[in-house]
């Protein structure tokens, strides 16, 4: 998984406002693409327990099941302002997970730079490990398909990209050492772990043509208000040396303080401006 350019949308970005209305001076405006694609990027992350080997991924928690039907919905505000949405739907196909995502653009952001994002996983339910991790990706320009599948068997990882607007294709194949999960699932699979205060934890994430090691280090617990209501939770950070988590400021999640470790709001500080997802649905459907 690329980091999406985030560069180049600066760039692009940077044309579209002006500091002050009737100046020359460009600005950054909001980078769209981080509340839909590098958010879902960004928040890759997974848990261990201490002392674990760092390129094994943990299997879920005893007791732990990843729900059989389930559409999780977030707003999107870029500082005050309303951003977008993104949807996020699990469904379970024997023993296989399959994670499907999207994350749309609104308002006055969406004529400024405009978003359509759709993203799968599908993983094993026992062990974490991610089989296939689809996206397609339209960001103001650019348009993107990608498919990144992990072969176990033969201890590697198969990436295949497209270009949709000049046409350009790319395959790399890697090596993997053990079970990985991936960008998307990252942000879910610690609900499978236990969450303990004080506590870091390091997991393999497949992130395009390399493994990244991300550690998530479980800071404390807070209350939370959403639409849905108040929520007690628990505030994880990830970090990473390489990958789209490294040099991308400050990120958080906060997990439901219960069984399920749902994410009720997850957060980018970023040198351009915050990036809030908050909780607003959550259907058995």
């Amino acid at each position: 998984m690329s980091d999406f350019h985030v560069d180049e949308v600066q760039q692009q970005e940077a044309r579209l406002i002006p500091e002050n209305p009737g100046q020359k001076e460009p600005r950054r405006a909001l980078k769209t693409r981080a509340n839909a694609a590098t958010f879902l990027l960004a928040l890759s992350l997974a848990s261990t327990s201490l002392g674990q080997d760092p390129n094994i991924l943990a299997p879920p928690r005893a007791g732990f099941s990843f729900p059989q039907k389930q559409t999780l919905t977030y707003s999107v505000d870029w500082r005050v302002f309303p951003a977008g949405t993104a949807v996020v739907h699990f469904e379970t196909t024997g023993d296989t997970e399959r994670i499907i995502a999207s994350a749309n653009t609104s308002g006055a952001i969406n004529l400024l730079f405009h978003v359509a994002d759709n993203f799968q996983s599908d993983f094993d339910r026992a062990k974490g490990c991610t089989y296939d991790f689809d996206k397609q990706t339209v960001e103001g320009r650019r348009q993107f398909n990608s498919t990144l599948h992990v072969n176990y068997a033969n201890s590697k990882a198969i990436l295949d990209e497209k270009n949709m607007v000049n046409g350009q294709a790319k395959h790399v194949e890697t090596p993997v050492r053990g079970c990985e999960t991936d960008l998307l699932t990252g942000v879910f699979y610690p609900g499978s772990q236990d969450l303990t205060v004080g506590h870091s934890f390091v997991v393999p994430v497949a992130d395009a043509q390399r493994t990244v090691m991300v550690t998530m280090k479980v800071e404390g617990r807070e209350e939370i208000k959403t639409t849905l209501g108040t929520f007690k939770t628990i505030r994880v950070q990830p970090t990473a040396d390489a990958g789209v988590v490294k040099n991308r400021g400050d990120i958080w999640i906060w997990y439901t303080d219960d069984d399920r470790h749902l994410p009720v709001q997850m957060r980018a500080r970023l040198f351009w401006g915050t990036i809030t997802f908050r909780l607003t649905g959550n259907e058995n459907k």
